[in-house]
């Protein structure tokens, strides 16, 4: 029995966002890139015709669509986000992106990237159930059907870098994540397998991105010499250049998830989710400002000192870290208690890190989950509804 897909609309968003992200670079369909290396031909993916000005305009055109914050390519790269909810069909998303972008621009090779085993059995699967529906969507493209990298079987590196195909290949981060790895070792000439990837200047695409946030697996996935790269997942832990959201909520109201359910183990004014410490407050006759310590997004999470005056938002001082995305806005100070209040409630005093918690908070957090995720799924089995929990 061949499966049915429908075409739906959100789905077909997060797929244009993509594509709409390089207008202005030319349909290379009957063109190909060649690069010669001992004697061999690589095709390649040809480079961005459009220069990082022109991408950073269509980026902005995609984050106003979303009202998201502007981000910058010069800061971030060619890093771009789309955050989708569990259960709304990522996996079909950027397999279906795949064949956009090679219909609208002509690239041919990708690289998928997994955290997992499990995961990456879940992606071969879709792309053999896919297989006669995407031949019949974009008229029967050439497509190389083997698709996974085995360490074992390195002709397939190479039957992906020179073949004229849509080259799909789905890769394990562990698999090349070290340099003892069969893929990054030389041979007597000095070449490792990872050139026959290299070569071709991949399109990326990196499948649950949180899981990859390690200074070895982000040196790992730039090795792989991409041309960019699109991340996807319901929880991302960077947001990098984000262009499409689908979150729980939007997600419940389509009717894409049945219910949603929210517990904290916290109470409800507290806002302790956050890293915030006073180093300094600063007070003048006409005006005041503070020093402290958060969490900047600075490529990767460093600690840092900032000078936040009041109207002023810990969410932009951080160069957009999620953590601080609401409440946290410089509302207030007490000079006497060395203390300063954040637009959530949060006070922060002087000689107090607000963190000193977070391990039993999260140990509670974790039995919590644990205890409602059984006895929820114990209660819906029977209904065959699937329970899904989430760390937020």
């Amino acid at each position: 029995m061949e499966l049915q897909f429908e075409t739906l609309d959100y789905q077909m968003h997060a797929i244009q966002v993509a594509v709409d992200l390089f207008i202005g670079q030319p349909n290379q369909q009957t063109e190909f890139g060649l690069k010669a290396q001992n004697d061999m031909r690589f095709v390649a993916n040809l480079p961005l015709q459009i220069n990082d000005e022109q991408l950073q305009q269509n980026l902005a055109k995609q984050q106003n669509k979303f009202n998201f914050y502007r981000t910058f390519i010069e800061e971030q790269g060619r890093n771009f986000t789309v955050e989708m909810e569990t259960g709304t069909g990522k996996t079909y998303v950027y397999l279906r992106t795949i064949f956009e972008l090679n219909r609208q621009y002509g690239w041919q090779k990708f690289v998928i990237v997994v955290p997992s085993v499990p995961i990456r059995e879940g992606v071969l699967h879709t792309l053999e159930t896919t297989r006669s529906h995407f031949a019949t969507l974009f008229d029967n493209p050439s497509v190389n059907p083997k698709y996974e990298y085995k360490s074992n079987q390195l002709s397939r590196l190479k039957a992906f870098a020179t073949g004229n195909h849509i080259e799909i290949l789905v890769m394990n981060i562990d698999a090349f994540a070290k340099e003892s790895n069969v893929i990054n070792t030389q041979n007597e000439s000095g070449d490792a397998p990872i050139r026959y990837i290299q070569n071709v200047n991949p399109i990326v695409i990196i499948d649950e991105p949180q899981n990859m946030e390690t200074d070895i697996r982000r040196h790992a996935i730039a090795s792989l010499n991409p041309l960019f790269t699109l991340r996807y997942s319901a929880t991302h832990k960077n947001a990098y250049n984000p262009i499409f959201r689908l979150n729980p909520v939007q997600a419940y109201e389509l009717g894409l998830v049945k219910q949603i359910e929210v517990d904290s183990v916290l109470a409800d004014n507290d806002v302790n989710g956050a890293y915030v410490a006073l180093k300094e407050i600063n007070a003048g006759a006409k005006s005041w400002s503070a020093k402290v310590e958060i969490l900047v997004n600075d490529k990767s999470m460093k600690k840092k000192v900032v000078t936040v005056k009041p109207n002023q938002d810990l969410f932009d001082l951080s160069r957009q870290n999620d953590v601080y995305r609401s409440g946290y806005i410089l509302e207030g100070m007490n000079v006497e208690e060395q203390q300063i209040e954040f637009s959530g409630g949060l006070k922060v005093t002087k000689g107090v890190d607000n963190s000193l918690l977070k391990d039993d908070i999260q140990k509670m957090q974790i039995r919590r989950t644990i205890e409602e995720h059984l006895r929820k799924e114990k209660s819906l089995n029977t209904l065959g509804i699937k329970v899904l929990s989430l760390f937020l």
